[in-house]
């Protein structure tokens, strides 16, 4: 039944997942988190972290991971969890997969329709919303702490502004900021 349910909900988030695996972030939240309480919000952020750190589109690494995750979060063994990440990878692919044979047989052919030019600019700020969506999703006190907790707290203000800073004005790669903000989490442990 939990097959059924993970083939479902990321064949859904493959379907109304526009924009890319950032975007699809909130959505898989959602899912994942809340709806089906597959995974606890601190789980789900480590799926974000490994997602970003790994090689391949974000969107897909998660639901590898939320699949896997899922599966063994129900009491199945790593093998029957391997399944859990074929089935969630698979799932939210296939309406990709099939949208994108369509729409290129169709988008040569009409592609310079007002009509066409009229859908994707309003596609444009809706992904800008999602991308806010999943930005603010993750802002939990599982991970900035509050302010009752002002060390912990104002640290991770402190490493989301540096790294806001420097990936949108100083132009630093994201991958650099994620691994000086990894280093910078380690120091902070001992």
């Amino acid at each position: 039944m939990i097959f059924i349910q993970l083939f479902i909900a990321f064949f859904e988030i493959g379907l109304f997942g526009f924009g890319g695996g950032y975007a699809m972030i909130s959505l898989i939240q959602s899912m994942v988190v809340t709806r089906y309480h597959w995974l606890t919000v601190s789980e789900f952020t480590n799926v974000i972290a490994i997602s970003q750190m790994t090689p391949g589109p974000v969107g897909i690494n998660s639901a590898t991971y939320c699949g896997y995750t899922a599966i063994r979060n129900a009491g199945f063994s790593e093998s029957i969890g391997i399944l859990g990440s074929l089935t969630a990878t698979a799932a939210i692919i296939l309406p990709s997969l099939v949208l994108m044979i369509v729409i290129s047989k169709m988008f040569m052919k009409y592609m310079d329709l007002p009509i066409i030019q009229d859908v994707f600019s309003g596609l444009r700020p809706a992904v800008v919303g999602l991308l806010a969506a999943a930005t603010l999703l993750l802002m939990t006190p599982e991970n900035f702490s509050t302010p009752s907790d002002p060390w912990t707290f104002w640290i991770s203000v402190g490493l989301f502004a540096t790294t806001f800073i420097g990936t949108k004005l100083v132009k630093i790669n994201p991958l650099s900021m994620i691994c000086c903000a990894a280093f910078a989490g380690l120091l902070l442990l001992y």
